[in-house]
């Protein structure tokens, strides 16, 4: 878990050696959305408001800004999906746990999860994100890649200095923009 991504990512970037490559991968925005929606609507329910209970995740465009705020160079964002189908809840708290995917958060509850909540969390979860008797997980792995500035990486050309055009490559038609 990293509290402080922007700084971290500037602190790898420092630490590479020109030309270094940095690869990544993590968790992405995408991940655990029917849990978090669970949880949100059990303790909005039985609690009158809601507890941070699921870690934030980056969003695979955010990651890429990160890595050019960073100041990586020909920095790369892409993202993978994949959907879990769990027997029930505990299968996936404990697969959450082993993980080592347990709330990490210090502005979550202390308290401990109420029974009330849990059965409304429960009822939710399978009312709303199962199917065929299984309960759905989705997770989202973000790849990234960059690297640490170098004199002899590729650079882009100046706007206007390409030698064909696009539309004879496409085999297309080329229509100009009328002028505002």
């Amino acid at each position: 878990m990293v509290n402080d991504l922007p700084g971290a990512l500037v602190q790898i970037r420092r630490a590479l050696k020109p030309d270094g490559l940095f690869l990544a991968a993590l968790l992405g925005g995408g991940s655990l959305t029917e849990l978090r929606d669970a949880f949100a609507h059990a303790e909005s329910q039985t609690r009158g408001g809601i507890s941070p209970r699921v870690s934030p995740f980056a969003d695979v465009r955010d990651a890429g800004g990160l890595l050019q705020r960073a100041g990586f160079a020909l920095p790369v964002s892409d993202v993978e999906r994949l959907n879990v189908r769990y027997t029930d809840f505990f299968a996936l708290a404990r697969d959450l746990r082993s993980h080592g995917m347990t709330n990490v958060l210090t502005e979550r509850s202390r308290a401990p999860l109420r029974r009330d909540t849990l059965a409304a969390l429960l009822a939710h979860y399978r009312e709303h994100h199962s199917q065929d008797g299984k309960l759905l997980a989705r997770f989202e792995t973000l790849y990234l890649t960059g690297w640490a500035p170098h004199e002899s990486q590729q650079q882009p050309l100046k706007p206007g200095s390409a030698k064909s055009r696009l539309a004879e490559a496409l085999g297309t038609a080329e229509h100009l923009l009328k002028p505002r």
